[in-house]
Formats: structure tokens, C-alpha cells, sequence
């Protein structure tokens, strides 16, 4: 009994000493909202999220500018600061990111080299949790197109190609895409579209994250996995194919509670209360702790909209 109790100390001793060892968790693990300074002045968003994983290494994901969520095999943070590359993906130029910023009072500023050489800054604030507290209280629901003209909306991103024919909000060809005037907190959402064969849009909520319009098999052949149509583009996506193809009109419900989002396409939840992690591609801002328009992606060719309708939470 003596031995076993001298084996059963050491082996707690052991233990104990062991997890005494364990790495501290670096600072900069979590979500972070990123705005970068473009060549213009402009303020222009992205994402980045660090994970610590087993004991010693940090990895991640990243959204640009531009494109889906990418990996980020390794990320190195030492002496308050932190460093990553990876490929270019739609971006201009064959050579990788390389990303450098400083972690000082919860907060990321920084530098970075593009694919095509251009040196950029870039800072980081933290990305809110969004919870929600409590039941939902719904307003009156409201149409966001009156069906004559672009009353509540503008253009922004390039040339105005919107215009209102016979109740239906149409986007011709290919050039700037449409915002609403007014902005939203939570919300639910009904929206009518219609694209033609290879047709590619998507409705950003608050400006942020975009719920994928898209010819599906078109992408699918594609290879590109960005989820297709009823996905929100790069992060999540559909349980079920639910399109009804190119040429016929087609149907959104989305609900937007926080981060909290559910998907009902053509009349099928393909999205159910799922968390979207942070701002996708082409997003408006990065301030996710803000309310945010409505916008309508006009940027990659002819889309049609109508029966727009939003319900706001009180």
C-alpha cells in the first residue's frame, strides 16, 4: 500500500507539473476586424481570425478585400508582434501577402506587402460578439423598392447600371452595385431575384455579408467552394440544393439576428441559426458592431430584383 501510494503521489506530481508547463494562450487569438488603407486614401475592409493550435503553433483564416475566406497555414508572434503570409487569390500580382502588425492595448496596426508589391498599412480592432438577448421583437415590415424608380437606394463602386422597368429592379450589365439609403440593426429580409444563365450577384447584409446569388452549377463546375447559391459566400453553406436555375424567379428569406443567420431559399432552410464569422468579400466596411444598408452586388453582370421587403427588429 506504501508503493502505491508513493506511485499515485508521483504520477499527480507529474501531471501537476506538466500543465504547470503549458504555453500561455498568445493575446491575438480571436476574430479580428481589419481595415486597410488603400493607394487611394480609401478605407478598405477585411478579416483575419487566429487560432491556437495543439501547443506551440498559431494558424488561421483570412478575407481580403476582394475573394473567400483563405487558410492561413502559420502565424508567427513574438515580442508583440505578429506575422503571416499566404497566395494571392484574386488579387493582382504571383507573389505571397506578408502581413507584419503590432499588438498594443487589444489592438493591431500594421503593414503589408501585396502580391504586386504595393506597401499598404492596415489595423485591427477586435470583432464583437453580437449576442442577443432575449426574444425578438418584430416591426411593421417595409418595401424597400416602391417599383417607378431608385428612391432609398445609390450607387456606389462604379457606374449606375440600376434601373426600376415595369416593378422590377434591373442591373442591365455589368457596373456599380446598389445600397439602400437607410441602414439596419437585425432584421428579416424577402427578396425576389431572377439571373440569367452563368448570372452572379448576391445580397450583402448591413453591407457585410453576402448571401450568395449565382448560377449553382455554373460554380459548381468551377470547382470554386464558395458554396453557391444560398450559401453565405465563403463561410457557410447550404445543406441542400434548393435553386431552381437560371431564368426563373427565385426566392430569399433571411433572418439576421447579431451574427446569427438563417437561410430560407425557393421556400427551403438551407441555413439554420449558424453564426457567420466576419465580413465577406467585397463587404462595404468592417465595423460589424454598427447597423448596416442593405446592398445589391451589380459588379459582375445583368441581375434582376423585386419584392423587397424588410422587417425590422423593434
Amino acid at each position: 500500500m506504501m508503493r502505491l501510494g508513493f506511485a499515485v503521489a508521483a504520477t499527480c506530481l507529474l501531471i501537476s507539473s506538466l500543465a504547470g508547463q503549458e504555453p500561455t494562450r498568445p493575446p491575438v487569438t480571436g476574430a479580428w476586424d481589419l481595415t486597410v488603407i488603400g493607394t487611394d486614401g480609401r478605407h478598405l475592409p477585411s478579416w483575419l481570425e487566429v487560432h491556437w493550435s495543439g501547443d506551440r503553433v498559431l494558424v488561421g483564416h483570412f478575407v481580403g478585400v476582394v475573394g473567400s475566406v483563405r487558410p492561413i497555414s502559420r502565424l508567427d508572434f513574438a515580442h508583440d508582434t505578429l506575422r503571416w503570409s499566404l497566395p494571392p487569390q484574386w488579387e493582382g500580382g504571383n507573389n505571397d501577402f506578408q502581413f507584419t502588425a503590432v499588438f498594443a492595448g487589444d489592438s493591431l496596426a500594421g503593414s503589408m506587402t501585396t502580391p504586386d508589391g504595393k506597401q499598404l498599412t492596415w489595423s485591427g480592432h477586435r470583432a464583437p460578439a453580437l449576442a442577443h438577448k432575449g426574444p425578438v421583437q418584430w416591426g411593421v415590415p417595409a418595401r424597400m423598392f416602391n417599383g417607378r424608380d431608385l428612391t432609398g437606394w445609390h450607387a456606389t463602386g462604379g457606374e449606375n447600371q440600376w434601373k426600376a422597368v415595369k416593378g422590377v429592379l434591373t442591373n442591365t450589365q455589368r457596373g456599380g452595385n446598389l445600397v439602400t439609403d437607410q441602414i439596419y440593426g437585425d432584421f428579416k429580409l424577402h427578396v425576389e431575384f431572377r439571373y440569367p444563365k452563368e448570372g452572379n450577384s448576391g445580397v450583402y447584409l448591413r453591407g457585410r455579408y453576402e448571401a450568395q446569388i449565382e448560377d449553382s452549377v455554373v460554380s459548381s463546375a468551377s470547382g470554386e467552394a464558395t458554396g453557391g447559391l444560398g450559401a453565405i459566400y465563403g463561410f457557410l453553406i447550404p445543406n441542400q440544393n434548393a435553386a431552381k436555375g437560371a431564368g426563373e424567379w427565385q426566392t430569399y428569406d433571411i433572418t439576421l439576428v447579431g451574427r446569427m443567420v438563417t437561410v430560407v431559399l425557393n421556400g427551403k432552410e438551407v441555413i439554420c441559426r449558424a453564426n457567420i464569422p466576419g465580413p465577406t468579400g467585397g463587404a462595404l466596411d468592417s465595423y460589424e458592431e454598427k447597423p448596416g444598408p442593405i446592398m445589391l452586388q451589380g459588379d459582375h453582370g445583368p441581375v434582376e430584383y423585386r419584392n423587397l421587403v424588410l422587417t425590422p427588429a423593434r
